[in-house]
């Protein structure tokens, strides 16, 4: 492994190809024999750093279609989180199913799952068939694992019945020193940008442009208000950055005053810290309350000038979903996805029946989409919102971190990357950007 990295750092790509590949790399994992270690416990108080590994995990060979990539960096994600809190199940139930379709996928069928949904690198290796990437080429890449053997997945790969999230549903993921991933993940990396920041924007950025911007989303134009949950984090702060680069309106909620400064850092003039001004949606586990619907309506409009929001950018789900039907504008449209406090959402539905207005459930993006997702961040019109960086000995503590959201923006792991800062290849680009770039790096994660 030594003599590919110092390949890599000395610049010399062309050779990586020609140096032999380890049998075994060093990876986070869980382990299909723990993962009833928590079994009982609240999901807050499970703990990471109880159920990941850093384990040394023998490597794959590339298949048809597949490439070997040297991972540099990597990012922590929310599907990171559940993998190793083991919820809503056990990751190894994906791993077991996905196995079943077909030889090549069996090898994902492992008593360990090496996790990561991000990644950027530089090729290594080659599967048969692969021509649009070789040995040398500098990648990041999404997290949309497709086989397309269907016909639904040739109108909107989204729709395959075989899609997956690598990384989560398959094995072999980013966080790690290797990963495997099929040749339609990858795309360039912006040469402005360090590894790691690179490597930040995969999931969430290609997330939020289908959730906002593409016609499979909410379609979002100029002048449309937006109503942004969580807008500092990893999702949102990629939303208010699409909102603002769109001509849009964004209206960020956050939930503290270091996360609202971010959100004006990004451009954002109207920010609501939702723990300052007490905005408590359930009166208890079972009941919402829809005084505060009404409260929490009136400050957007406040806030707007008479407005209610064209677009509700929902992620956050059960705790927040009922305030969000009801404040969006008549025909106006929630979009959602993931749902990280829980997923079992309860509204009213006279809001939106008689309001006529729209729930769209959105899921990743297809390689189109995060190929434009990813160009807007190689030409510099939206930008790494990463916080803070860690080793790939200290994951599990980064994953404990944004598991009781004491972070802001996206938390970089650095893999085989020494040190932060490298693998700069326009630093002329990057002296134009740079204050964009850090705009993040203000404060550690547990801010």
């Amino acid at each position: 492994m030594q003599k590919i990295l110092d390949a890599i750092l000395a610049g010399e790509f062309g050779e990586v190809g020609e140096l032999p590949v380890p049998d075994f790399y060093r990876g986070v994992t869980t382990h299909a024999d723990e993962t009833a270690m928590f079994d009982g416990m609240e999901g807050r108080d499970k703990d990471p750093r109880a159920s990941l590994h850093l384990d040394e995990v023998a490597t794959p060979q590339p298949a048809a279609g597949e490439v070997l990539v040297a991972v540099m960096a990597s990012g922590i994600n929310h599907n990171t989180v559940w993998s190793s809190i083991f919820e809503p199940m056990p990751t190894f139930g994906f791993l077991s199913r996905y196995g079943r379709i077909s030889p090549q996928a069996a090898r994902h069928d492992l008593p360990y799952h090496v996790l990561g949904s991000d990644l950027s690198g530089v090729v290594l290796r080659c599967g048969e068939g692969v021509s649009a990437w070789s040995p040398g080429d500098q990648v990041v890449a999404h997290c949309l694992s497709v086989e397309l053997d269907h016909p639904d997945g040739h109108a909107d790969t989204m729709l395959d019945p075989e899609q997956r999230i690598w990384g989560f549903e398959t094995n072999f993921g980013g966080l790690a020193e290797l990963a495997l991933v099929k040749a339609n993940q990858l795309m360039p990396k912006p040469r402005h940008l360090s590894w790691e920041e690179a490597a930040a924007s995969g999931l969430v950025n290609s997330t939020a442009y289908r959730q906002l911007v593409s016609d499979k989303g909410a379609r979002l134009k100029q002048g449309d208000t937006v109503l942004i949950w969580g807008a500092s984090g990893g999702l949102g702060s990629y939303a208010t950055q699409l909102a603002l680069n769109g001509g849009a309106i964004p209206v960020c909620v956050v939930s503290s005053p270091q996360k609202a400064e971010a959100c004006r850092r990004m451009g954002a003039e109207l920010v609501i810290d939702r723990s300052a001004e007490g905005y408590a949606f359930w009166k208890d586990e079972h009941t919402q309350d829809p005084r505060e619907w009404r409260r929490f309506g009136a400050r957007i409009r406040e806030l707007t000038g008479g407005d209610d929001p064209d677009i509700v950018f929902e992620h956050p789900g059960r705790e927040t979903f009922g305030a969000s039907v009801y404040v969006a504008r008549r025909g106006g449209t929630i979009v959602s996805c993931a749902s990280t406090s829980g997923y079992q959402h309860t509204y009213d539905n006279r809001y939106l029946w008689m309001n006529l207005k729209r729930i769209i459930g959105t899921h990743f993006a297809n390689y189109r989409e995060a190929w434009e997702a990813n160009r807007l961040i190689a030409k510099g019109h939206v930008h790494p919102t990463l916080s803070d960086v860690v080793p790939l000995e200290l994951t599990a503590r980064a994953v404990h971190d944004v598991h009781h959201n004491r972070h802001q923006g996206k938390v970089g792991v650095l893999c085989l990357a020494p040190e932060e800062g490298l693998g700069v290849s326009d630093p002329e680009k990057r002296a134009r950007h740079e204050t964009a770039i850090n705009r993040f790096r203000t404060a550690p994660a547990g801010v």
